[in-house]
């Protein structure tokens, strides 16, 4: 009974709390604007890695030749495995190839 006096007072949103006309909209509070700033700054260090890197380009030309003959090597293991669990390709034509008798349409 209690508990229905206290709800029934209490001044809330009509249909969902965060949309509409009448929505309910948060106060912004210092520890949000915080973190909205760590989170601005933390972007413009990730920024500054990337438009500055590490290597140059010339340092960096063929560091990665090594890599691709072990991937190419695995996808074309890959490549080899799967196409030997695949069905043949079957084309319309070979499926109606039996209601074909004659050749003649005259």
């Amino acid at each position: 009974m209690h508990l229905t006096i206290v709800n029934f007072f209490k001044k809330t949103v009509p249909g969902h709390i965060f949309r509409g006309k009448r929505r309910l909209v948060k106060p912004v509070s210092k520890r949000a604007m915080e973190t909205l700033t760590r989170e601005y700054e933390r972007q413009e260090q990730i920024m500054l890695l990337l438009r500055h890197p590490y290597l140059t380009q010339e340092q960096s030309a063929g560091h990665a030749k090594e890599l691709q003959k072990r991937e190419k090597l695995v996808a074309q293991w890959t490549d080899a495995q799967t196409l030997s669990k695949m069905k043949p390709h079957v084309t319309i034509e070979e499926r109606l190839n039996q209601l074909k008798i004659k050749e003649a349409w005259d």
